[in-house]
């Protein structure tokens, strides 16, 4: 019960503006605007939803969505000391912060954001564009082009369907993975190392293991494999 009732306080403890501010490194995965979704779902009206629950966002892992969790203060303190820990298996690409007044301060200004009604302050836009710029600027990461004539099934991929704003596609080996549109490219590759035709390889992208690239042989194989279904 005390470890409980410490957790529970961090919200009040903390300090918003300081928050805010690192708030923005959060910013290029999550908006505050309700029901607008990005790499993560919206935070609007964060606090009393279970977990995985938002009907608007596609891309909850099955643990999440089995969790059982409701955010609220002691768990959202939980989640930022350590998402694996207090669930195993989700997909977020975030290590946790460990330090305790560093998570109240981000909590109680997640508290007051986004509480129904609240309107994103402009520092807190400002920090979306920011923290997507920096991302942007991670993908351009140089290293030398695989040759793609021969793929693991891993990375040969089979089907691809798109459903509102989810491209999801399926590999050789039978896995899919669910990407953000905006965290999806379609690129080709003509070249004697690209690909065989009709056998598109999916390529990691970026540093936080949310965004690939789909590598195709010729331009008219993109609209060829990608289904509009839901």
């Amino acid at each position: 019960m005390a470890v409980l009732s410490v957790s529970s306080l961090h919200a009040q403890q903390g300090n918003a503006a300081r928050g805010e501010r690192s708030f923005r490194a959060c910013a290029a995965c999550h908006s505050l605007e309700r029901d607008r979704n990005m790499t993560g779902p919206s935070l609007a009206d964060l606090w009393g939803r279970k977990a995985g629950t938002l009907p608007s966002f596609e891309r909850f892992s099955d643990p999440l969505k089995s969790s059982g969790l409701t955010w609220d203060d002691r768990t959202l303190d939980q989640w930022l000391t350590d998402p694996q820990h207090l669930v195993p298996g989700n997909e977020m690409p975030f290590a946790g912060i460990k330090d305790a007044p560093a998570r109240a301060d981000l909590l109680a200004f997640l508290k007051e954001a986004t509480k129904p009604g609240a309107a994103p302050s402009q520092s807190a836009q400002q920090g979306q564009m920011g923290g997507m710029g920096g991302m942007m600027g991670g993908m351009m990461g140089g290293g030398a082009d695989p040759n793609l004539k021969t793929l693991e099934p891993g990375i040969q991929v089979k089907t691809i369907s798109y459903c509102r704003d989810t491209y999801r596609v399926t590999t050789a080996d039978g896995k899919t993975r669910a990407f953000w549109e905006r965290n999806l490219r379609f690129r080709t590759d003509t070249s004697k190392e690209g690909p065989e035709q009709d056998a598109p390889a999916l390529l990691p992208a970026g540093m936080m293991g949310d965004r690939a690239a789909v590598i195709f042989s010729a331009p008219e194989e993109i609209m060829k494999f990608v289904e509009r279904r839901c």
